[in-house]
């Protein structure tokens, strides 16, 4: 199982719709990179639910409920056949007891490496096993 981070605009969609929601399809993501990493997502992947904007924290916790298909309003392939716009379905986990935020994350050393620092423009990425083990700790998840 891996864990990814997902990044969302909360006013666009937060956590609490997903709560709501309970079940939704993550789309919208145009980036190669970020998009190749929704293609690697599997049914029972984890993924935390990241606040951008004014918040810039972990909220919460969601389960990858499907494997990545074409997005139903992009349909398009890319040169390997794959969806050139690929989703997957997530439903809500858990709330983050302590969210965690950018700025923490930032102030610990062991984080230097990770993507939402290095590269902070990307939306999907895989969370390295040392760092989910710390961020859960940190959010109580």
């Amino acid at each position: 199982m891996t864990t990814y981070l997902l990044k969302t605009e909360p006013n666009d969609y937060s956590y609490d719709d997903l709560a709501r929601d309970k079940k939704t399809i993550w789309d919208g993501v145009a980036n190669n990179a970020a998009l190749k990493h929704i293609r690697d997502m599997t049914p029972g992947d984890e993924a935390y639910i990241y606040h951008t904007g004014d918040e810039k924290r972990v909220v919460g916790l969601a389960k990858v409920v499907s494997e990545a298909y074409a997005d139903p309003k992009r349909p398009e392939e890319n040169s390997r056949g794959e969806p050139k716009f690929a989703v997957v379905d997530i439903k809500v986990a858990k709330r983050a007891a302590t969210p965690v935020t950018l700025a923490d994350i930032k102030a610990d050393e062991r984080f230097a490496e990770f993507a939402l620092v290095r590269q902070p423009r990307l939306s999907v990425m895989p969370v390295p096993a040392p760092l989910d083990k710390i961020i859960r700790k940190k959010t109580g998840l």
